[in-house]
């Protein structure tokens, strides 16, 4: 293996790109600020997919696909949407090209210009609320379930792998509703929904909240989220759920025909979770020799390496490996038998160390002679040897891999506890931010301009106002005004 990743602790920034580029998550392109996504790491983006897309289908929402293409004047009819994109947007201006005239390059033929501008896919609120105008006439049609997974396109000017790149990959659901109630409930269970999957599947604790008004998405009435703490310190946005009101059905005239005969506009929301959730996933577990991957998202939950000096060895070795992998198998765990000869024992095992194996279990001659196996642990980095006489070694694994959920879990949930701090007065919350990090829970006056001031003098945000927010009288930490509970503030990505 390569030389070992730079310490967290040193320059996290630096561990971060370089942990996902040596684990073979991704990589930079040949196209400015766009990634390529490798098999490793698009393998895990795959297991997280299956996972959401059976809990989306669970709640009663079905697939389809829009097109990517949205016409300039879909943008505008929504005022409020068209500014929050449009510094974001890609535009399609001309349909062909031709070859220039010394017949050595190609050049944008200036006769195919398009009669009107077309967008490429930010998201995908207006064409898909223009395409709802016609499938929804009455109440019968209602509620609308759909949710399609695409990519989209934002021109960022600063990018970094996963976490915020040019074109990205994600979900997004767009559902209609008869009443304001419904809508508004759908809201808040697709915010559990992606809740769930954060800690029972990527073993990330979050905290479920609202927005304020200047983090809240354009075109919205409410936005919800789940905010995750990554180990150094930040905050990331991890999913968000929201509540479109009527925003978009009066903006493209969508109505139906109530069981009382009248007309009404019907009620809207969206919400959607991306690739940023690798992103998520690398930095709030990994260490400094590589991912720590929680198993139920894991490509290779177990791998076993052969140590061997002769063919012969090998042959055994290989004979109980097949033996394990049809017990693993059977309970659906992922198994991969290493037998390459172009690599040594020891390369094998800091390979898979550095892609976050969560187990690895190392078989020689002696262990089949004794009828053991070494097991070692990639969360703790510890190893243990254990007499199969004794044990079934399927019923150890699942242990093992049960364990190592929680444990990566907990170990979250604790460094999030301790870097969550209350305070009351300016003076404290300039302190942590620059020194502790993590959230900050302080009293806010309620106005933007005051969100606005804090985030210029700490660079902090307020990542949410937490759902489970404690009615507490109190003074805004920056102007003293009257609050009448806290929010969370911190640095994010």
């Amino acid at each position: 293996m390569s030389k070992g990743l730079p310490k967290r602790s040193e320059d996290y920034s630096l561990w971060y790109n370089e942990l996902v580029k040596r684990a073979d998550l991704a990589e930079n392109s040949a196209v400015r600020g766009c990634m390529v996504i490798k098999p490793y790491g698009y393998s895990i983006w795959e297991k997280m997919q299956a996972q959401l897309d059976k809990m989306f289908k669970e709640t009663g929402h079905q697939n389809a696909y829009f097109p990517l293409f949205i016409p300039k004047s879909y943008l505008s009819k929504e005022a409020s949407h068209v500014e929050g994109f449009a510094k974001e947007c890609a535009v399609v201006t001309h349909y062909r090209l031709k070859t220039s005239e010394d017949g050595k390059s190609v050049i944008v033929d200036p006769d195919a210009k398009l009669e009107e501008e077309l967008i490429v896919r930010p998201t995908s609120e207006t064409v898909i609320w223009s395409t709802y105008k016609n499938w929804i006439q009455s109440y019968r049609d209602l509620p609308l379930l759909v949710n399609q997974w695409a990519n989209v396109v934002r021109w960022e000017m600063r990018t970094r792998l996963f976490l915020r790149t040019a074109e990205f990959l994600w979900q997004e659901g767009h559902t209609a509703h008869a009443k304001r109630s419904e809508a508004i409930a759908e809201t808040e269970q697709m915010l559990d929904v992606y809740a769930t999957f954060a800690e029972e599947f990527m073993a990330m604790p979050v905290i479920k909240g609202i927005k304020s008004a200047n983090e809240r998405f354009a075109g919205a009435e409410e936005t919800y989220c789940i905010e995750a703490m990554m180990q150094d310190g930040k905050a990331l946005q991890a999913g968000t759920s929201h509540f479109l009101g009527q925003n978009f059905a009066k903006a493209f005239d969508v109505k139906f025909a109530t069981k009382e005969g009248g007309l009404e506009y019907v009620w809207g929301t969206s919400w959607g979770v991306s690739t940023r959730l690798m992103g998520a996933l690398v930095m709030a577990h990994s260490d400094d020799f590589g991912l720590v991957l929680p198993p139920r998202l894991a490509p290779i939950q177990v791998v076993i390496v052969p140590i061997f000096r002769s063919d012969e060895e090998l042959e055994a070795i290989t004979a109980k490996a097949k033996e394990f992998m049809a017990k693993f198998r059977a309970l659906d765990i992922s198994v991969k038998f290493d037998n390459r000869d172009t690599h040594k024992p020891g390369f094998k095992f800091a390979e898979y160390e550095l892609k976050g194996v969560p187990l690895r279990i190392g078989l020689g001659p002696r262990d089949i002679e004794n009828n053991t196996v070494e097991i070692a642990r990639r969360d703790t980095l510890t190893k243990e040897t254990v007499d199969l006489n004794k044990v079934d070694i399927d019923t150890k694994v699942k242990q093992l891999l049960e364990e190592i959920q929680a444990n990566i879990y907990k170990k979250a949930f604790d460094y999030r506890t301790e870097h969550t701090t209350e305070v009351s007065t300016w003076e404290e919350f300039q302190e942590v931010i620059e020194k502790k990090g993590g959230f900050v829970s302080a009293h806010w006056d309620g106005t933007s301009e005051t969100e606005d001031k804090i985030k210029e003098l700490t660079k902090a945000t307020i990542r949410c106002i937490p759902l489970d927010q404690v009615e507490e009288s109190g003074h805004c930490v920056l102007t003293g005004k009257p609050s009448s509970g806290r929010v969370l503030f911190a640095k994010s990505y």
